[in-house]
């Protein structure tokens, strides 16, 4: 089971263990707060969610890596 809970956390969108390792905030709670805010507004922050993961999903290719030649 951890091995799935790992996948889904870290493979699949990782936005909330992002959010949660950026305020040190358990991931479960802020997964939490999603499920029940997305019931009581009809799934407006779904909306939030996906773009809050297509951007960090850019970020990683946008970043700027250090040429590990120069540092040598």
């Amino acid at each position: 089971m951890e091995k799935v809970k790992f996948f889904v956390e870290k493979k699949v969108f990782g936005v909330c263990s992002y959010l949660g390792d950026r305020f040190g905030i358990s991931s479960s709670k802020i997964r939490l707060y999603f499920i029940y805010t997305s019931f009581i507004t009809m799934g407006s922050p779904l909306i939030i969610y996906l773009i809050m993961a297509f951007w960090i999903n850019i970020k990683k290719y946008i970043k700027p890596r250090r040429n590990t030649l120069w540092e040598i």
